[in-house]
């Protein structure tokens, strides 16, 4: 049985570029390592990380090479000479049909590589600080604290998988026995990493796909909470992704977002080639709970602290949480908190705001005794 070997960003992008396929194959196609190549914005959208919008470059002449994207015939005048219709400043190379030229350059990826941005690196808040003999906090209190993330969308570092894919609310929400029981779902999302890890290894040891989820289930619910997580979705979500290009925390940050816990700050380029965004990646601050995410929402605009800062830049998000001076300065009445109570048990809006605001000052004053 064929096994699955899989692709770095790199080998991935130059595969759809040259339309090598992506079934399950015996080996992976290599790459030369002094390759020309060039890329293009063609559709306008702002990255050239579509098919077709990175080429090779093609040899036309002794240490020459031409971009075939936008390749355009050249014209010749009545003297005999050759000029590009698309400027003066584009050269115009011999090759098999006349010469030709192209507005993009190429360049050699030994000397120009691919620049890659790294992942996020936020871990975030620890859950439990330093405290003194008496048990009273010493580090800084943040209440609501989250953790910069991120995920891209399809594109060809991910083999044109959309690893920002919604598929819906994998990870529960709810407020506990107690405002301490909120337990972190970002632990949560590794342990469903960990289980499409599982699915991975199965997978190329020669397990059949079926066999290979099952394994990754058993991976999944093995020192899960079964009560905090949605375990068939889970799965179907790790079979969904079992044959993308998406990393982990790609997968960490979309069930977070699928769930609701995500606030998104903005995109930007994560990978690029000759100053061509080739990969994009959407920024997010993530939270523990759907209910931390709408109050870091509406709660920041009342700040002043916040003015000017907000939520950061998409690669590199500010998701602190409020100090317990910040917190006690907000105005729930001013907030719209109608998403968190369609998602918890029937209860009465101003019981629920009457037992959040208890469990929230008991939590304070835990801390601040």
């Amino acid at each position: 049985m064929s096994r699955l070997t899989l692709p770095g960003p790199r080998d991935a992008a130059f595969a759809l570029a040259f339309g090598v396929g992506f079934g399950i194959t015996a080996s992976w196609p290599t790459i030369a390592h002094a390759q020309q190549m060039c890329a293009a914005d063609l559709n306008g959208n702002g990255d050239a990380a579509d098919p077709g919008e990175l080429a090779r470059c093609e040899p036309v002449a002794q240490d020459q090479y031409q971009c075939p994207l936008e390749k355009t015939a050249c014209t010749q005048d009545v003297a005999g000479d050759y000029s590009c219709p698309l400027g003066p400043q584009y050269a115009c190379l011999p090759q098999d049909g006349g010469p030709a030229c192209s507005p993009h350059p190429c360049a050699d990826i030994g000397t120009t590589p691919i620049v890659e941005e790294p992942p996020v690196d936020d871990p975030g808040i620890p859950a439990d600080g330093p405290v003194d003999a008496e048990g009273n906090c010493l580090g800084t209190v943040e209440i609501f604290s989250g953790r910069g993330m991120r995920c891209r969308p399809a594109g060809l570092g991910t083999t044109l998988a959309n690893c920002c894919k919604d598929k819906g609310k994998i990870i529960k929400d709810g407020m506990g026995s107690s405002i301490n029981s909120l337990g972190t779902k970002i632990a949560v999302a590794k342990g469903v990493f960990s289980g499409m890890s599982a699915a991975f290894t199965a997978f190329r040891a020669g397990a059949t796909a079926s066999e290979a989820a099952n394994a990754g289930a058993h991976a999944l619910i093995v020192g899960l909470d079964p009560t905090s997580i949605a375990v068939s979705l889970a799965i179907n979500f790790m079979i969904e992704f079992l044959f993308s290009g998406c990393d982990q925390q790609d997968m960490e940050t979309a069930m977070l977002n699928g769930s609701g816990m995500c606030h998104e700050v903005g995109s930007y380029c994560t990978s690029s080639f000759l100053g061509i965004c080739l990969q994009k990646a959407r920024g997010y601050c993530c939270f523990n709970t759907k209910l931390g995410r709408i109050i870091q929402e509406q709660g920041r605009p009342q700040l002043k602290s916040f003015n000017g800062v907000g939520w950061g830049t998409p690669k590199k998000p500010m998701c602190r949480g409020f100090t317990p001076e910040e917190f006690q300065a907000l105005d729930f009445s001013k907030m719209d908190l109608s998403e968190y109570y369609a998602d918890i048990e029937a209860r009465a809006q101003t019981d629920i705001q009457v037992d959040m605001k208890e469990r929230v000052d008991a939590y304070i004053r835990a801390v601040q005794p």
